[in-house]
């Protein structure tokens, strides 16, 4: 399980040293393969170890194939998204087109999401926190949820 924010950084050549917190579980659990995209226009990234993101892709696949829902996901996903593998040093890179919109360098915020992790631009993340706290019926739904 993957969850807390643990502050990174990604390089000149746009790769992302996961944090020494996080790489254990990375490993043990899933293996060297990522799935690196974004889910919210190049406003951060969002990194699927290979087999959940199989699993997401299996889901997917099922019927209706013409639901407009999933396609604008997969059209978002795959705009951005590329297959990576990590290094011997604990980095992935982060694909060139999404660098930029992402503001992938330097300092950066890695959070855990339980299965899958979103990395910010440290100043970005904050503005999108406050800007979205949970709401009452945010919470009602969590409640419902047993959560």
């Amino acid at each position: 399980m993957l969850y807390g924010r643990y502050p990174a950084t990604v390089d000149v050549k746009g790769r992302l040293k996961f944090p020494a917190a996080v790489r254990p579980d990375l490993d043990q659990a899933y293996g060297p393969d990522f799935f690196v995209t974004s889910v919210d226009k190049g406003q951060s990234v969002r990194v699927y170890p290979l087999p959940v993101w199989k699993a997401i892709a299996e889901k997917l696949m099922q019927p209706p194939s013409f639901n407009t829902a999933k396609q604008r996901l997969l059209e978002q996903i795959n705009y951005w998204g590329q297959v990576v593998r990590i290094d011997g040093q604990g980095r992935i890179l982060i694909p060139s087109l999404l660098r930029d919109p992402a503001a992938m360098r330097g300092e950066v915020a890695v959070l855990g999401k339980l299965n899958h992790i979103d990395v910010w631009n440290g100043e970005r993340l904050r503005e999108h926190i406050e800007s979205g706290p949970l709401t009452d019926e945010d919470r009602e739904k969590l409640d419902s949820m047993g959560i």
